[in-house]
């Protein structure tokens, strides 16, 4: 199991495809980072699973809390 895992998805507010690094060494984790193509922050919020495998989506900030 990689401690690190580079993760794919689209940006919630432009779109664009975009990765992040996520860590995989916690099972449930939310937190904000902001989009790399236009700069809007949203919320990734990450689950990873008995294998290690993580399920990666975002959300706009303004709608996920």
């Amino acid at each position: 199991m990689n401690l690190q895992e580079e993760c794919f998805l689209d940006c919630p507010y432009c779109g664009e495809p975009i990765s992040v690094l996520v860590d995989c060494s916690c099972e449930q984790q939310s937190y904000v980072e902001d989009c790399q193509v236009c700069c809007q922050p949203m919320v990734v919020h990450v689950s990873v699973d008995e294998d290690g495998v993580p399920d990666v989506y975002a959300q706009r900030e303004d709608e996920a809390y």
